[in-house]
This record gives C-alpha cells, structure tokens and sequence, in this order.
C-alpha cells in the first residue's frame, strides 16, 4: 500500500516537471521565433503624405493593420489615409494591408473619452494620454475578447516580421493602437514596439 502511494506521489512530481517543462521550451521556441518580430504603430496627425508612406518604407513594414471605428477623415490634410487612397497606395509599395474592425473601439467608449477630454478641456488632437475609463473599457469589452495567439499565429505562418497598428492620433500614448501593441507585446514575451 504505501509503494502505491510512494509511487502516485512520484508519478505526480514527475508530470509536473514534465509540464513545466513543456511549458519552457514552448516559452523558448516563441522568443526564438519572435526575435525578428517588432510591433510598430503611426498616427497620421502632423504628418505628410509623403512622411507619413516614407516611415512605412523606412521601416520595412510587411503587414499594416487599419483599427480604426471609421477609415475616413475629414479634410484634405490628411486625405492620404482615407482608406481607398490608403489601400491603393499601400499596394503600389507592396505592402499589405487588413482591417481589424474588432480592434477598434466602439462608439460608446469612444464617447467615454470624448467626455474625458471635455472635462480636461482638450481636443482629441491635443490629448497626450487615454482616460482611465477609456483603458478599462477598451480593455474589457475589445482587447480581452480578442484573440492573440491565434493572430500571432498567422502572423507567423505568413513570415510577417513588422507589423503597424495605425489610427489617426498623433500620440501613440493618447491612442488605443498603444493598448493593442502593449497587449501584443506582453503576451509574446515583451517584443520591442516602435511608435513611429
């Protein structure tokens, strides 16, 4: 009987370190894999067009992802990211682009932080950081149902070495890409984000 028990206890101990284990080794082959692998996001605010493709360029971005609620802007300043002029161009330097809907926040917490900036009595062009309730909304209702790993996962199968989050604040830090990169980076063992 107590043989029995010895042995359940080592057999226990065993497949616990095994699991472990298991566990670093995929944790070692991800860091490998993801050494090359860098997160970027660019706002279109104080930008050209012509600064604004030439970062893209400069930095070899193999995969541009638009998280955007809309993918128009008003005006022509910045008529370059409207997304059918957007999309052409991205195709002319051969880089690809894809539309995360599920990325972009919805109209209700967007609201939420236009009342924050209200009340800190800046527009969304001079705000320098999201609000609280923004952050915890965005986080809750988008970013926790999104699903990294599968998104990791294509991004691996497809070679895709740098891939940009874009929405239109000039302020990586004012913006929810901050959020989708910071979130990308800390579940893939804190790969490097650029804000360009």
């Amino acid at each position: 009987m107590e043989n029995g028990h010895q042995m359940a206890i080592f057999s226990k101990f065993v497949n616990h370190h095994i699991l472990n284990l298991a566990n670093l080794i995929k944790t070692k082959i991800n860091t490998l894999k993801m050494d090359t692998f860098k997160i970027y996001t660019i706002g279109v605010y104080q930008t050209t067009e012509q600064s604004f493709f030439g970062k893209l360029v400069q930095n070899n971005i193999s995969l541009f992802c638009d998280i955007r609620q809309r993918r128009g802007i008003r005006g022509a300043q910045y008529k370059y990211v409207n997304s059918n002029y957007l999309q052409s161009k991205l195709s002319e330097l051969k880089i690809p682009y894809i539309y995360i809907k599920e990325l972009a926040p919805t109209k209700e917490i967007r609201q939420k932080q236009k009342d924050a900036d209200k009340l800190n009595n800046e527009t969304k062009k001079q705000r320098t950081i999201l609000g609280e309730v923004f952050i915890n909304e965005y986080c809750e209702q988008i970013l926790n149902k999104f699903n990294m790993e599968t998104f990791i996962n294509e991004l691996q199968k497809k070679g895709i070495k740098n891939v940009l989050f874009f929405c239109v604040e000039e302020q990586a830090k004012a913006c929810h890409r901050s959020l989708v990169a910071k979130r990308l980076s800390k579940e893939f063992g804190g790969i490097e984000i650029i804000n360009l």
